[in-house]
């Protein structure tokens, strides 16, 4: 798969799907010691890990938002321009709040999951109306 870094064809190519889990943001000292986690990131407060809710749960962490995935299946290019604004920015007109992953190949959108089905509904739109 080639990588697309124009705005309207990484959009129109984006293929959102919602992948199988439950997921949570949890802030912990030492990101090592997790190696269940999708991610981490260093912050000043602590390393935020993104773990499996059934992780989260068993170690005693608190879960404060549970979160769906939704990966665009696009090879967006990371020097790409506009899709995490485009993603974003069609979900906020929904109030639907999105947290955004970029990884080397795809970005993943992160959204509470009692409005996944309509986050994925309408990233799918979204990419319907940029290829025309």
């Amino acid at each position: 798969m080639a990588e697309v870094s124009e705005r309207r064809a990484m959009i129109a190519g984006m293929d959102p799907v919602l992948m199988p889990g439950r997921f949570c943001f949890c802030t912990v000292e030492d990101g090592a010691a997790f190696p269940d986690a999708l991610g981490t990131f260093r912050e000043e407060e602590g390393v935020s890990v993104l773990l499996p809710v059934a992780a989260a749960e068993a170690r005693g962490l608190p879960v404060d938002s549970v979160m769906r995935q939704i990966t665009l299946r696009v090879h967006s290019a990371l020097e790409g321009v506009g899709l995490t604004a485009a993603v974003a920015g069609v979900l906020a007109d929904a109030g639907i709040a999105c947290n955004m992953i970029a990884a080397r190949r795809h970005d993943h959108v992160f959204v509470p999951e009692a409005r996944a089905e309509e986050a994925l509904a309408r990233l799918k739109a979204l990419q319907r109306d940029a290829g025309r």
